[in-house]
């Protein structure tokens, strides 16, 4: 790279590989940077729900590859109780997911973005040069090479949960809004080209006894299942609880459909993520958070990567328009769309993740409500964010059942 780009994306998974993918569509110079080399491994569920699978359409993904693996639905288990639901018939988003590792799948939407113009550059550290406050330019950092310094006119900060260039801009996360803790591996199954991901919402240790968290299986139709683990700060005691006892609490229990061999087929791991928007400031003087690097992460399912495509989707719009002007304010919009598109659903799933931290809640959810298919096929959509523009009056009835819950004694309270 010879010149400063208009516009450097740092950091290359799904909310960054989005971002450069549209910037470069409309015309923008945009230049992505990525600190490791593809394929790299995440510790994700490898999941694509039906709006992720919406923005990668959008992107000319192409679907029909063999790794590629379709999902019609989800399979939740609660103690002897089991549900099977599809995904609903929706307007906008298709009836069915997918399932492909994220070593392989953040590559492929890079590419995507190359091809449309984007310059991509792998292998390369991003570190943001602030000056009283002030993004004034970035060095780019190459193992080997003399450290290039460019100023970029906007820069998309998207190098994930922990972002360290955020950070650099005085980005924090809001203590008061709850994060989770996931943990994952592979593991051999013949039973890997099963339709339907599968959750466990009932986890018991040996000795019988609940434990906080969750687990699931995801089937990736290679032979292989991705099996994990997570649990929500709102969980009464998760801090003394690590996620590989869970997962091995789980592991001892799955069903015996997977057919699982003793030892994973690699070491799993684990990450944390900042929910709901949990990080900000959003917006500088001259870059913006998308994906997980602003918390970007459904607090009803842990579900980032469809979040992560929508709002780098949505900075790159803002930005393409604020070059157009050479308007740097009009960055402020951006903030505007995050609330006006997710601020009251996640206000929502906020409440839910303080209710289900409550072990009676948690009990009647997954014992009582798990048994009317009617009520759980409703609770899938909204909790995949899938409800129809109709549905979100009905939607207002579930938020003040919840509001109430959470007045219940001894519930640790999460503000909304």
């Amino acid at each position: 790279m010879s010149s400063s780009p208009q516009v450097l994306v740092v950091g290359g998974g799904p909310g960054g590989a989005s971002a450069a993918f549209w910037l470069a569509r409309q015309g923008a110079d945009v230049t992505l940077v990525e600190k490791k080399r593809y394929p790299r491994e995440k510790a994700c569920g490898d999941g694509l729900t039906p709006r992720a699978v919406r923005q990668l359409v959008d992107m000319g993904f192409d679907f029909d590859r063999p790794d590629v693996h379709r999902i019609v639905g989800l399979r939740s288990y609660a103690g002897d109780v089991m549900l099977e639901m599809p995904w609903p018939e929706h307007s906008v988003y298709p009836n069915w997911g997918a399932t492909l590792r994220r070593s392989d799948l953040d590559g492929r939407v890079a590419a995507l973005a190359e091809a449309e113009g984007a310059t991509v550059l792998q292998g390369v550290e991003a570190v943001a040069v602030v000056e009283n406050g002030d993004l004034t330019g970035v060095e780019l950092r190459r193992k080997g090479e003399e450290t290039q310094v460019v100023t970029p006119q906007y820069v998309v900060v998207a190098d994930g949960s922990l972002s360290r260039f955020g950070r650099q801009l005085g980005t924090y996360r809001r203590r008061d809004y709850p994060f989770g803790l996931a943990v994952r591996g592979y593991w051999e199954s013949p039973n890997s080209t099963d339709g339907y991901i599968e959750s466990q919402l009932d986890i018991r240790d040996r000795e019988g006894r609940a434990m906080p968290g969750y687990g699931w299986v995801f089937p990736m139709g290679d032979g292989t299942i991705n099996i994990g683990a997570g649990l929500v700060s709102t969980f009464k005691g998760w801090k003394d609880v690590n996620t590989s006892r869970i997962l091995d609490a789980y592991l001892a229990e799955l069903p015996e459909h997977w057919q699982i061999a003793e030892n994973p087929i690699s070491r799993p791991i684990g990450g944390k993520l900042p929910m709901a928007l949990s990080v900000g400031p959003k917006t500088g003087r001259n870059w913006v958070l998308v994906g997980d690097a602003a918390g970007a992460v459904n607090p009803f399912n842990g579900e980032g990567i469809d979040y992560a495509y929508e709002t780098g989707r949505l900075a790159a719009g803002i930005i393409v328009d604020a070059l157009a002007t050479g308007d740097a304010a009009t960055l402020s919009r951006y903030d505007e769309a995050l609330e006006a598109e997710y601020a009251a659903y996640h206000r929502v799933a906020r409440i839910f993740a303080s209710a289900i931290g409550n072990p009676t809640i948690m009990h009647t959810l997954t014992t009582v409500g798990l048994r009317s298919r009617p009520l759980m096929e409703w609770v899938l959509k909204v909790m995949a964010n899938l409800l129809e523009p109709e549905e979100q009056g009905m939607a207002e009835h579930v938020y003040v059942a919840l509001e109430r819950a959470v007045s219940l004694p001894g519930l640790r309270r999460i503000k909304a």
